[in-house]
């Protein structure tokens, strides 16, 4: 299957629309949104010519088969009495509770349609919204619904997007026709593990898939994870400040991203601040994994006041106020902490500069050598991910051998030779070197002490 990124047809395509129907009869054919061409798209799920299935007898099918399974598929509803409420699900004993605000953004009620990636205990989950006008009083004027469905990793789940997109259509046209759904989940379903049907926090859960940690070579599985395009979108939206996204994911801090819906394209900004702080060396060990959360809302806070680090996006002003669960709180594009000891890694440097400089003069390099050579080997999100991975290594690989010294001593020139600037990164070092327990002696003078 392409690597096209949804995200991207979200983000450029025209808007979902519907027109106005009395509820009484399907909705007079308009494109795109019409019941006729929702059926057809949503009759178009065919387990026989699956090509994800097909490819089974690939290298690392069973692991990659592993993580396509569905273990739960579900659709949401807003109603205008009780609110967000499960419509339907399978298998029907599973435990949902939380998963009808996780899959309807908080003013989701804005805009005609989105989709949005959250975390439900230890599993994964991606819902398709979409809103559409209604001649109903009862409906008050909307009908909005979310198709969803969860699975034990993030990485394939963008593979059913566009599924899961005409599903909603689908469900909001001809509510409670669930065959394709079912269809679907009697190909992909997998074991659920019995904790998950039972109300609280699991016990004794399958290993989560994380995004890419420093103890693991990663990168082969990065290829497939990431829709084309989202990190290149993710670098020019934060322009410089990637480089301050970039220490704070590194330093495995708490981060947060508010912006008003779309969410979508926010969850993949949590996904690709995680992978700046990608390390491929072996020998790192015991950090603290930067857990991707995706999107949170307010039901999602006493998880949050357990978790040491993590990176996640709402929609819900509310959390500027709750200073106690974040370190670092990003406003659109505007990074800042109230945790004084990190206000100076706000503060972009000159070595900063100089890397962000690099990035984009080997994305010109790139580009030219694709337009004029017609070399497609690399592509953006490669070279972007790669950038950033060099980096992290290149500190690290420094910081392991100074370590090994006998005298273990770090000076200004070590630093220099791993790109950063000893007087601008001085606090961000040590703090690199308490998170990671690397036992190294910064012998860098502080210009602020006499």
């Amino acid at each position: 299957m392409a690597d096209r990124a949804p995200l991207l047809e979200y983000e450029e395509g025209p808007a979902v629309t519907f027109s106005p129907w009395d509820g009484s009869n399907p909705a007079p054919g308009n494109g795109a949104g019409s019941a006729a061409s929702a059926r057809g798209a949503a009759d178009s799920w065919n387990p026989v010519s699956d090509p994800e299935r097909d490819a089974a007898t690939a290298p690392g099918a069973q692991q990659q088969e592993e993580e396509e399974q569905v273990v739960a598929v579900f659709v949401v509803t807003f109603d205008t009495r009780a609110g967000n409420i499960v419509e339907w699900c399978l298998p029907h004993e599973v435990d949902l509770e939380g998963v009808e605000f996780k899959s309807m953004a908080s003013g989701s009620h804005r805009i005609n349609s989105d989709f949005v990636y959250f975390r439900k205990g230890n599993y994964f989950g991606m819902a398709c919204f979409a809103n559409m006008p209604v001649e109903s009083e009862l409906e008050r004027g909307a009908r909005m619904k979310s198709v969803g469905i969860l699975s034990p990793s993030y990485t394939l789940l963008y593979r059913y997007m566009h599924f899961l997109e005409n599903q909603v259509r689908h469900q909001l046209e001809i509510p409670g026709h669930y065959a394709q759904l079912e269809a679907f989940y009697e190909d992909k379903k997998g074991v659920l593990p019995t904790a998950m049907s039972s109300k609280g926090i699991p016990t004794s859960l399958q290993p989560l898939h994380w995004l890419p940690t420093v103890n693991k070579y990663m990168y082969p599985e990065m290829k497939i994870t990431h829709p084309a395009g989202c990190m290149s979108q993710f670098i020019k939206f934060f322009g410089e400040q990637i480089m301050v996204l970039w220490k704070f994911a590194l330093l495995r801090k708490r981060i947060l991203i508010f912006s008003p819906p779309p969410v979508g394209v926010v969850c993949y900004r949590v996904y690709c601040c995680c992978c700046l702080a990608n390390v491929s060396l072996p020998g790192i060990r015991g950090v603290p994994e930067t857990k991707p959360y995706f999107y949170v809302s307010v039901a999602d806070i006493e998880t949050l006041e357990t978790e040491v680090s993590y990176v996640a996006c709402t929609t819900e002003k509310i959390f500027e106020e709750k200073k106690n669960l974040y370190d670092v709180y990003v406003d659109n594009q505007n990074v800042k902490t109230d945790r004084e000891h990190l206000q100076q890694l706000l503060k972009i440097n000159s070595a900063d500069k100089d890397k962000y400089r690099k990035l984009n003069d080997q994305r010109q390099m790139l580009l030219y050598s694709q337009e004029v050579g017609g070399d497609c080997s690399t592509n953006e999100e490669d070279l972007f991910i790669l950038f950033f991975m060099e980096q992290n290594n290149r500190i690290f690989q420094m910081l392991l051998e100074v370590s090994a010294c006998q005298d273990k001593t770090l000076t200004a020139d070590h630093v220099r030779s791993m790109g950063l600037d000893p007087q601008g990164d001085r606090i961000f070092l040590m703090d690199l070197l308490e998170v990671y327990g690397i036992d190294v002696m910064l012998v860098i003078d502080n210009p602020c002490c006499p």
